[in-house]
Parts: C-alpha cells; structure tokens; sequence
C-alpha cells in the first residue's frame, strides 16, 4: 500500500463509519417522506443516499484538514530540530 493510499484510507474509512452513524441519528428523528425542497419531494432513498454522501464529504474535508495540519506540524517541527542542532554545532565550532 502506497502512503497516499494509507493516507487516503486513513481519512476515508473512519469519515465513512462517524457518517453512517450521524445518518442513524438524523434519521431517528426526521422522517425523510415528510421533506420537501421547493415543489420538489424526493424520495425516501434519495434523501437517505444524498444526506449520507453530505455527511460523509464534510467529515473527510475536516478529517483532510486536520491530516494536513499534523503533516505540516511534524515538518515544522523537523525544520527547527534542523535550526537547533545547526545553531548548536555553530556555537560550539565558534568557541575556541
């Protein structure tokens, strides 16, 4: 498995599970048959299919976001060891 496979899945597969269970929850209490979008009454399925692929964009999106932050922290991170062991082995080269 490739890393942006392992990436992809890791930000897919849990967006996929919290959005499954969002639905169950939503749906607990609104009756799908009962929506209506303008003159427009959709179907019990669609409603169910379109509310879950909502759900599940909008969770990846956040999951994504905070994937790309954790990357960027642990580059930051490298980036100042980098400085700190430089400005250490500047210092102690300058000394006589």
């Amino acid at each position: 498995m490739t890393q942006r496979s392992l990436h992809a899945a890791q930000i897919l597969w849990p967006a996929f599970l919290v959005a499954g269970l969002l639905e169950m929850l939503v749906f607990a209490w609104v009756d799908p048959g009962m929506l209506q979008i303008g003159s427009w009454y959709p179907d019990a399925d669609t409603v169910y299919s379109l509310t879950f692929l909502a759900f599940w964009a909008l969770i990846a999106l956040a999951t994504a976001a905070s994937h790309w932050l954790m990357r960027h922290d642990e580059v930051g991170a490298r980036r100042i060891e980098r400085r700190v062991r430089r400005s250490r082995h500047g210092h102690a080269a300058a000394r006589p």
